[in-house]
């Protein structure tokens, strides 16, 4: 049996992705909602959803007693498979500069900033959006011709490096719509709000052997 933890920190789209991870998953796995260490400890993938405030969801992670500690062992040391979700994507980075610079994960190099308002392209960013694959990845794998998954957000990761960027979307300038470094995964938009796109990716996500 495959054991998948999703992480319970008080994220708004806990329940939607519980939905999506069961739809995806196969008969032998198991998605167990939690906030304990040992559950991350004894998971053999690691999902962490995310809806709202950068600094908010950093500060109801890191008050969970030595959840953070587990994550940082299990995941990062030992490799086992992660995928964040929007803001669980952008917990990843060294830091958010929303309400001023609040520490993240420090798993990913780069920051998450503000995407800049223009003429037609207000903020928050919410709908949907072409996804595009800078080059093969199992994660992304079958999503077919042009695919579009369901964003909202107002911040975007700034890697350090292109390297990290599984797939661009556009809203004027290039947004990271996934990053990834080695068992890391996540995704800047919504696989559970993204219908057959989404449940694919989480599908993958649930086979992905890094």
């Amino acid at each position: 049996m495959t054991r998948v933890a999703l992480i319970d920190y008080g994220s708004g789209n806990l329940h939607s992705c519980a939905r999506a991870l069961a739809a995806a998953a196969g008969s032998a796995d198991e998605i167990k909602v939690t906030n304990r260490p040992e559950d991350i400890e004894t998971a053999d993938r690691v999902v962490l959803p995310g809806v709202g405030h950068f600094a908010d969801c950093a500060a109801a992670l890191a008050a969970l007693p030595g959840l953070v500690e587990a994550m940082d062992t299990h995941i990062v040391r030992r490799g086992r498979p992660f995928l964040g979700i929007c803001v669980g994507l952008q917990l990843m980075m060294d830091f958010g500069l929303e309400d001023g610079r609040t520490e993240g994960l420090c798993w990913i190099p780069g920051k998450v900033a503000a995407l800049e308002p223009a003429p037609g392209r207000p903020v928050p960013h919410v709908g949907w959006n072409e996804v595009e694959l800078r080059g093969p990845h199992p994660v992304l794998d079958g999503l077919g011709p042009e695919p579009h998954a369901y964003f909202t957000h107002s911040y975007a990761c700034k890697p350090r490096r292109i390297d990290y960027v599984a797939a661009w979307s556009h809203y004027g300038d290039p947004i990271a719509a996934a990053l990834t470094s080695n068992n890391l995964f996540g995704t800047q938009f919504h696989p559970e709000k993204s219908q057959k796109v989404g449940l694919t990716i989480l599908s993958n996500f649930l086979k992905w052997t890094p």
